[in-house]
């Protein structure tokens, strides 16, 4: 009778105990969060359909580790293991191959390398470390030669790489690194090659040099220390008067904390020359100074991993971008930043006070002596004198600290390398995008706006088995950026506008590669600003406010008209899943049910779907509606229908398409979902393991009494006594062993039970 007075009958009231047995456990675990700071807003992962990339390989070739971009932007150079191509990116695709030529260490070189303890199979080859444009005929090319570094000039021809001359290969010693594990930098300017390296086979001897070009070859002193023995250089950047290294190395200045890294930058003259008598063939203008990125109130980023410069037109000042990492981790996860600084900054702290090693007491302290003129390390015109030189020597090290401002600073990831650009919007104003490669293969597209933090557009899973970004090119005219790694390298287009199949999304998206075009209904790239029709919306990205047709103010009221209804047969005896994909990563998502509540009996979430349970009264409108930047819009819209009882249409929804689907569904608004899922296996189990409780209760509600009686039964007598033992032993009458004794082998029985030696 209750069952009848809640209009359930007993076969439905079974169906509701499976149907939450099953949700019990299908229930997900909870997930962690995957780190702080900004959050990709679309992550793509290898080999997702909706990111389309180019891949080029070629048979037999490993390690493209440099790249190189000609003048016109049409061919990408390519160093890799022993080898040195020549790629066609004018066209669209995968590039394409016009010629490669070899460039291997010679058999001794590879015998010494064997002898001397390295892996003749990972480690004693030509691995390609330094391609730069020399002029319009020739390129210049460096490469660890099986740890005995070698350069040479490439003739080129139509953009065609001529085969190098044995005759002329020099010695690479300073230019390129021994072991193709070591960081590396160089940097061509007027004719001259100013390179950052190991130069010695132990990689304890850091050199800062200059070679090629008219002037003399000069570098840095190693018996000065001005560089500490683990330097790593990660950049050289040139300027006006002079070229900027980027480099991490142990702090010499922090005496208080052991092995303390730290950013640096460092400064030499492109007018050095060299002293006459002190400090001959050596930098007489080479300075650094602390490189400080850090977030108020947390640990600094004390490793910086790349550097780049981009151009500002005037009155704007250039500024340098990097990415850090910190040696320290927090809650057992690394975190990386963006950080810029002024070269005005950089300029003012290397014409700021000295630092001095007091040899007293061994500690750096400001150097508050007298200044001669001119300043010691200026690029000033002429040989400074021997006073300046020997104050050089000592005083090589800044008191100021160049202090970058964070842009991005995000934990649970490594940035390794950069790339930056700007992008013109619809509103005529510049975003700087900069894209970031990681330490697991992944490129993340992050773009700033104003004077607000940096936000991530997407997420792009590169390579299938994580390993480094090593490298970036960014190749504007052709709108890709190309990333080498072990394998070949990746063609990779900067924007993905084609994935935002509707306005709101292509306006939350805040791509400024991306608008919505409302003639063809597409989101399309972006290729002339001053198309006044298309819709965009950088600065807060309002969908209601720039898809909403004529003018209207900025509103977040939410949009609940749905764009095409899915129409849903119920299916008897089964649980419905209504997919809902999430677009967005940034968006929160609900389900609603017309105007009325979801019936939370028949219902529940799993993964996003709904799962419904048929019985009567779920019928109607259900919507998944995702709340992003403050604006709510449908995701996905469905008309459930019994084929016994059908539903009148709501007058409201007049005129929206629609459209005869059968779930679980494979595919929402052209998005791909998971294969349809079948929870008949669930069901069972479920079945089984009721079954299963049922059974072990009911044994233990029997064995329960029969235990009882048989042991009344053994002290009544009934039992059987164990040998040697005349009459059962009460509690009163047993007395305790004492503590120090320990039971011998003999005085076990035959069912290994221990028996007392003691008995009153």
């Amino acid at each position: 009778m209750a069952l009848l007075a809640l209009g359930l009958d007993p076969c439905s009231l079974l169906g509701l105990v499976f149907f939450q047995l099953l949700l019990l456990l299908l229930s997900p675990a909870t997930t962690m969060d995957s780190g702080k700071g900004p959050m990709p807003r679309v992550k793509y992962y290898a080999g997702d359909g909706r990111r389309a990339l180019s891949f080029f390989h070629q048979k037999g070739l490993r390690d493209f580790d440099t790249l190189l971009l000609s003048s016109d932007g049409n061919t990408l150079y390519v160093g890799a293991r022993e080898a040195i191509l020549a790629l066609n990116i004018q066209d669209p695709g995968v590039p394409r191959l016009k010629n490669m030529i070899s460039w291997p260490a010679s058999d001794r070189k590879k015998s010494e390398c064997a002898l001397k303890k390295k892996n003749n199979e990972t480690q004693c080859f030509n691995f390609i470390r330094v391609l730069v444009s020399f002029n319009d005929t020739h390129l210049y090319a460096c490469g660890t030669f099986a740890f005995s570094p070698a350069c040479t000039f490439i003739g080129l021809q139509d953009s065609h790489l001529l085969p190098i001359l044995e005759d002329k290969v020099t010695e690479g010693k300073g230019q390129s690194p021994f072991d193709p594990a070591h960081k590396h930098t160089a940097v061509l300017v007027d004719g001259m090659l100013y390179s950052g390296t190991m130069n010695n086979f132990l990689g304890s001897e850091p050199i800062l040099m200059r070679t090629l070009g008219s002037q003399p070859v000069l570098k840095t002193d190693t018996f000065l220390r001005w560089l500490h023995p683990d330097a790593s250089f990660v950049a050289a950047i040139p300027s006006t008067q002079v070229v900027y290294f980027f480099f991490e190395e142990t702090a010499s200045e922090f005496d208080f904390f052991e092995r303390l890294h730290t950013s640096r930058v460092a400064r030499v003259c492109k007018n050095d020359v060299g002293g006459e008598k002190l400090l001959q063939k050596k930098w007489t203008t080479f300075l650094k100074a602390q490189l400080l990125c850090a977030q108020e109130g947390q640990l600094p980023f004390n490793v910086i991993r790349h550097a780049v410069l981009l151009p500002a037109e005037a009155p704007s000042v250039p500024r340098i971008y990097a990415v850090f990492t910190s040696q320290w981790q927090v809650g057992g996860t690394r975190s990386s930043a963006v950080c810029t600084f002024s070269l005005t900054d950089i300029e003012r702290v290397f014409k700021g006070k000295y630092k001095e090693l007091n040899k007293e007491t061994s500690r750096w302290t400001t150097y508050r002596g007298h200044e001669t003129d001119p300043r010691p390390g200026s690029c000033s015109v002429g040989p400074s004198s021997d006073k300046a030189l020997t104050f050089m020597k000592d005083h090589f090290l800044m008191d100021e600290q160049v202090v970058g401002a964070p842009l991005l600073v995000k934990s649970g990831v490594e940035y390794t390398q950069l790339a930056v650009e700007t992008a013109q919007g619809l509103d005529g104003r510049s975003h700087l995008v900069m894209y970031l490669g990681t330490s697991t293969g992944s490129l993340h597209k992050a773009v700033l706006s104003g004077h607000s933090t940096a936000y991530l557009v997407e997420e792009i899973q590169l390579f299938p088995d994580p390993e480094p970004v090593h490298n970036l090119q960014l190749a504007p005219t052709q709108g890709a950026i190309f990333v080498g790694f072990s394998g070949g390298v990746w063609k990779v287009p900067r924007a993905n506008c084609s994935v935002y199949e509707s306005c709101v999304d292509c306006v939350l998206a805040r791509d400024p590669h991306c608008a919505w075009d409302p003639e063809s209904r597409i989101c399309r790239l972006l290729s002339n600003p001053n198309l006044s029709s298309w819709k965009q919306d950088m600065e807060r990205g309002n969908p209601e406010w720039a898809c909403a047709h004529g003018p209207m103010g900025r509103s977040h009221r939410p949009q609940s008209r749905p764009q095409l209804i899915k129409e849903v047969l119920v299916v008897p005896n089964s649980i419905l899943e209504l997919p809902c994909p999430h677009m967005s990563a940034l968006a929160s998502y609900r389900w609603s049910h017309g105007k009325a509540a979801i019936p939370e009996t028949s219902s529940a979430i799993y993964n996003g779907s709904l799962l419904l349970l048929p019985r009567d009264g779920v019928g109607g409108l259900y919507q998944c509606v995702a709340t992003e930047n403050g604006f709510s819009y449908p995701v996905v819209s469905y008309w459930v229908d019994s084929q016994d009882q059908p539903l009148a249409m709501d007058p409201e929804l007049a005129g929206v398409p629609r459209e005869r689907v059968e779930v679980p569904l494979t595919r929402v608004g052209g998005a791909a979902m998971a294969a349809p899922r079948s929870y008949w296996p669930h069901f069972l189990v479920v079945t089984v393991l009721l079954a299963l409780v049922l059974s072990g209760a009911l044994i233990i509600l029997l064995a329960s009494p029969l235990g009882a009686l048989r042991a009344r039964g053994k002290v009544q007598g009934c039992g059987t006594l164990p040998p040697g033992e005349k009459a059962p032993l009460s509690r009163e009458q047993r007395q305790q062993p004492p503590k120090e004794h320990r039971t011998s082998a003999s005085d076990m029985d035959t069912d290994n039970n221990h028996l007392g030696t003691e008995v009153a």
